[in-house]
């Protein structure tokens, strides 16, 4: 049995959990922009700056998640320093292709970092005050991008807009995180 703490929201009460989670999902399918009901087809363009791969592939297309993309936008977004591979979150890879339909362009995602196996973040952990303990990379449920000649303010605000999940904003490194934790900014 699941619980909803009053102080935080979570749902740990199976039922709370459900209706939550559908609610969540309806309010996603709403918001303009994202999951479209007219779409037939979801196409993303990664370019790995860490191992020089890229990767343009439908992944969804008449209503279904295509596997074989999903694969292989896995096996792009791996851990590329242990090679792991873990399924990177659907939500995550609608909130980048809405986001791309937002700002109007075509280019790639250049990708910082996509998932990270937990022998992976604990290392940058304790080498950066600006990697989380507990991050959502290791989940499969979060992406540092950015987009060639994309202004990254106006990359930032428009996710910031979206109210999807997290937004993290990192000037000096020239990228934005994304996840699709509960919505926050930083």
């Amino acid at each position: 049995m699941f619980k909803v703490d009053a102080v935080t929201g979570h749902c740990r009460h199976r039922r709370h959990f459900l209706v939550k989670a559908m609610a969540s999902s309806a309010i996603l399918a709403c918001r303009p922009g994202f999951a479209n009901a007219k779409e037939t087809v979801r196409e993303l363009t990664f370019e790995h700056l860490h191992t020089g791969e890229r990767l343009t592939t439908p992944y969804w297309e008449n209503g279904a998640y295509d596997s074989d993309a999903l694969q292989a936008i896995n096996h792009v977004l791996r851990d590329h320093r242990t090679h792991d591979v873990e399924n990177i979150d659907r939500n995550l890879l609608d909130m980048l292709f809405s986001l791309r339909q937002q700002l109007g362009v075509n280019q790639p995602y250049q990708v910082i970092s996509g998932y990270r196996s937990p022998k992976t973040n604990a290392l940058l952990h304790q080498n950066s005050n600006g990697v989380a303990k507990r991050s959502l990379h290791m989940q499969g449920r979060a992406i540092d991008v950015r987009i060639p000649r994309m202004d990254l303010t106006v990359m930032h605000k428009t996710a910031l807009q979206m109210q999807a999940g997290g937004v993290g904003y990192y000037q000096k490194s020239n990228f934005i995180h994304l996840d699709t934790g509960r919505v926050r900014y930083w």
